[in-house]
């Protein structure tokens, strides 16, 4: 009730200072249009542009984000060891192929020369195709859950790559010989 009466007693203070004049009748129309002018300004300046132009581009950021990571998990590929996963044995039977297999390169190439080069390229290519044959002996590892016949293979294709650098050597070793032979009789 208290408050009740403070508001009366301002009422009653206030009396006769009220404007008590009608505004003119086109008043609320005229001050409508300016509340929409003024709100249409506000709306142009801060509204759909400074509000809505987070929502496409949250969309593009997901939709770049969906896409990098579906390349990444696409070209991701579980590094597979070949013998090496098998047993700490098979990973010493690797090391030694794979050791004897660069001795035997790093002689390849050191009789690279005029003579040797489409002999010694022709080699390196065959090379490349028993690696592509083991790189998928080594997937088949992983799938077959180390079958003994896809480790026989694998330890089989270590020894082709090691049989043909020792027999291209040899060849290599033996056309020296002849042209060395050939050049003595001609001298």
């Amino acid at each position: 009730m208290k408050q009740k009466d403070s508001i009366d007693r301002l009422f009653e203070r206030l009396e006769g200072t009220f404007d008590i004049i009608e505004p003119p009748a086109d008043h609320q129309k005229r001050f409508l249009a300016k509340l929409d002018a003024h709100t249409a300004e506000s709306k142009f300046r801060s509204g759909p542009i400074v509000k809505n132009w987070w929502k496409p581009l949250s969309i593009a950021a997901s939709v770049l984000l969906l896409i990098t990571a579906g390349l990444f998990l696409q070209n991701y590929e579980p590094e597979v060891e070949g013998l090496a996963s098998v047993s700490p044995k098979m990973e010493e039977t690797q090391s030694f192929f794979t050791t004897a297999i660069n001795e035997e390169l790093e002689t390849l190439k050191s009789f690279e020369n005029e003579d040797t080069e489409i002999l010694i390229h022709d080699t390196l290519g065959r090379l490349e195709a028993l690696e592509s044959e083991y790189d998928g002996l080594k997937i088949d590892l992983v799938n077959s859950g180390n079958d003994k016949r896809v480790i026989s293979a694998m330890i089989t294709n270590f020894q082709n790559r090691i049989d043909l650098l020792k027999e291209v050597i040899k060849t290599i070793e033996e056309i020296k010989t002849l042209k060395a032979n050939k050049n003595e009789t001609t001298i």
